[in-house]
């Protein structure tokens, strides 16, 4: 008896649950309009200072993301179809910056085969909007 108790209790429980919902995956280019809103795009530049690589996000076959905060950067390959948010991407630099014509190869993740390379084009610089002050 004790058993049966058990068992519609439990049943009870479960069904008294709500349902989850996941929420609905955002394709890249909605990732990437999700990032940039309330940012305002300024002038494309061919190189960004290397330390603003450290935080880099990308979105398949539609660009890469660098940076945080107030500022992020965005690139949009000129082979972005060839871009995989997968692959692990090696960035070879000659100097302190990276720029649009610096060699970027992709590797793949399991394997860790070369799998292509990716043809960096001009950063844009988002930053925040500035608030503007209350009307007196």
């Amino acid at each position: 008896m004790r058993k049966i108790a058990i068992a519609i209790a439990t049943t009870v429980a479960l069904l008294g649950t709500a349902p989850v919902v996941a929420k609905p995956k955002l394709t890249p280019q909605q990732e990437l309009e999700k990032l940039i809103a309330g940012r305002v795009a300024g002038k494309p530049v061919h190189c960004i200072p290397y330390f603003e690589t450290r935080e880099m996000r990308v979105l398949n076959k539609t660009a890469i993301v660098y940076g945080r905060g107030d500022t992020i950067w965005v690139n949009v390959p000129r082979n972005a179809a060839d871009l995989d948010d997968d692959d692990i991407l090696v960035t070879h630099t000659t100097g302190s910056q990276l720029c649009n014509l610096d060699i970027v190869r992709t590797v793949d993740r399991v394997s860790h085969f070369p799998s292509g390379s990716i043809s960096l084009g001009d950063f844009v610089p988002y930053r925040k909007a500035a608030k503007s002050a209350p009307a007196n």
